[in-house]
């Protein structure tokens, strides 16, 4: 079932157990010893950082598949660590970065820490409205087994698409990798991508294109969503996956666990075939809303089909375009026939897939930011702006994006 840790850090006895919580996500994981301390000390600081700068907020933890996916093998999963609030932003993003920094007389070394550690980082903030930090830790290694820093690629200027350096940690001269900053009031970016390039050979190539993200968050604070996601390659095929079980609870989550492992088995097939077999798969169990986005590499078209309620909305050329379900439940009612959507895949595309756990009147906005974000952040910053500290989510919630890949430094 998909296990997730939703922490609310609202005093100091709560960063312990994000604490904790990071630990048992690392031994799912099957992460080593090293990469669980990591992992550990990137859930406190950003726990801490909640209570210092924003008066509290929530940590989400989950083991989920990473971003991009390799050709010619089956990735692990990592654990990824969300933290994500409604306080007063953060003025000077680079400045907050840089090690040593702090406004509250404090140490300050809590988002250079976290940069550093972390497989990827990812950061967005916007004066007025919060702050997402989305960090990954897993066993990411380079040739000679060590774990491998991000690889960072630097976004300077949103409005040319520029590349730079912002000063920051870690880099020649102090640059802060990944930086992305928008015009006044738009807040900033920051995003960093594995780099475990090194002695993997090519059969290992990262797929062009396309990576995704998401984040998952129970209903009141229960172990167990009744929502999943799930990203699976097979050949030039990649899919994205997102099923909200009936209800919430245990149950719920048997039956989307019970769609991702189907999907494993049937990720060659197209959305709507997959579907069918997803139908089979999900017998037995109280069913589910099911959408499947898949991108063929070799074509650069993207296919959509799905059942029942998982909303799906496709930014491009400027405007939302709405992906449509048909009416059902995987594993109880499946419509006689299935229709699939397409549309070409392009360096300015972006969807957005979520349950029905965001408000009904929630409206993607005008301006999705830059598409070079981690998907992750963009997903969180989905919820964060979908929600309140005094509107928390009504059920079991969860966004999944798929989003370009950056293209490769000049």
């Amino acid at each position: 079932m998909p296990r997730v840790w939703d922490v609310p850090v609202r005093d100091s006895t709560r960063v312990r157990d994000a604490r904790v919580a990071a630990e048992d996500a690392a031994a799912l994981a099957g992460l080593d010893e090293r990469r669980t301390a990591a992992a550990a000390l990137v859930a406190t600081e950003l726990a801490t950082n909640l209570l210092k700068h924003a008066e509290g907020g929530q940590v989400l933890i989950d083991v989920v598949a990473r971003p991009v996916l390799r050709e010619g093998r089956e990735e692990p999963r990592v654990v990824q660590i969300a933290a994500i609030d409604h306080g007063p932003g953060i003025a000077d993003v680079p400045a907050a970065l840089r090690d040593g920094f702090s406004t509250t007389r404090s140490l300050g070394a809590g988002l250079g820490t976290c940069l550093r550690l972390a497989d990827d980082f990812g950061l967005h903030s916007r004066p007025g409205r919060g702050t997402v930090a989305v960090a990954r830790v897993g066993t990411a290694s380079r040739g000679d087994g060590t774990p491998a820093g991000p690889a960072v690629r630097v976004w300077a200027d949103g409005a040319s698409g520029s590349w730079g350096d912002m000063p920051g940690p870690g880099m020649p001269g102090g640059a802060v990798p990944g930086w992305s900053g928008g015009g006044p009031g738009n807040g900033g970016v920051l995003g960093n991508e594995a780099g475990n390039e090194a002695g993997n050979g090519p059969w290992s190539r990262p797929a062009p294109g396309v990576r995704a993200g998401g984040v998952n968050i129970p209903y009141a604070g229960a172990d167990c969503s009744g929502d999943a996601w799930a990203w699976v390659r097979a050949g030039e095929r990649m899919t994205l996956m997102l099923a909200d079980g009936l209800g919430h609870g245990p149950d719920a989550a048997r039956a989307s666990s019970a769609a991702v492992a189907a999907l494993h088995r049937w990720a060659h097939l197209s959305p709507a075939e997959a579907l069918r077999q997803l139908h089979d798969a999900l017998k037995g169990t109280r069913g589910a809303a099911v959408a499947l986005a898949q991108l063929d590499l070799r074509a650069g078209r993207l296919r959509f089909a799905g059942i029942g309620n998982v909303g799906a909305r496709l930014h491009m050329d400027g405007t939302w375009r709405h992906l449509l379900s048909r009416p059902g439940i995987v594993g109880v009612h499946r419509p006689g026939t299935l229709r699939e959507e397409e549309a070409d895949w392009g360096d300015d595309r972006l969807l957005i897939l979520h349950t029905d756990g965001l408000p009904s009147r929630w409206t993607p906005p005008s301006d999705p930011g830059p598409p070079l974000a981690d998907p992750a952040v963009t997903a969180a910053v989905t919820i964060r702006d979908a929600s309140s500290p005094a509107r928390p989510v009504r059920d079991d919630t969860a966004v999944a994006v798929l989003t370009p890949t950056p293209p490769d430094r000049p």
